[in-house]
């Protein structure tokens, strides 16, 4: 008998557009946005998944994505239910353009691994085998969302998921 080996698709989630808004008016410590014109540009954007260019208007606001991963899954985080400092478009945003499946990869980060009740089971810093890393982290069956960090500043750029 032949098998066929399986392959696991992995898919990078952006801040939706519809909770874009939501942070421009108030983000998760409760603080309206204040927009600003990125000058140098390079700024992570978290709604699109790539740098910002010069001149784009962005903001930087406080997000809680773990509690909102918990409110859509009904997971109960508890203390693991951070906050933290993420760039957006100031306006409205079109979103991630065909460009790599796993962006902004091309640094150190770490792979934060949680479990369906939201508690972390653990992490692992990468830095030149970002897909062998993440394929590491789902190998396990408790894992149900991976988050992807900046090292330099713990920052969350993105959340992973199976499918």
């Amino acid at each position: 008998m032949t098998t066929t080996p399986q392959t696991t698709t992995y898919t990078a989630r952006p801040i939706p557009s519809e909770v874009l808004a939501e942070l421009l008016t108030a983000d998760d410590a409760g603080r309206p946005a204040a927009p600003f014109t990125d000058e140098e540009g390079g700024a992570p954007l978290r709604c699109c998944l790539r740098r910002s260019a010069p001149g784009e208007r962005i903001a930087l606001v406080s997000y809680a994505p773990l509690r909102r991963w918990a409110a859509e899954t009904g997971a109960e985080p508890g203390a693991y239910d951070e906050q933290g400092p993420v760039f957006l478009h100031a306006e409205d945003c079109p979103g991630p353009s065909t460009g790599p499946a796993l962006p902004l990869t091309n640094a150190h980060r770490v792979l934060r691994r949680y479990s369906s009740a939201g508690r972390i089971l653990g992490g692992r810093l990468t830095d030149d085998d970002f897909p062998s890393a993440l394929t590491e982290a789902f190998a396990d069956p408790e894992v149900a969302v991976v988050h992807v960090r900046a090292v330099e500043y713990g920052c969350f750029l993105y959340e992973v998921r199976r499918g």
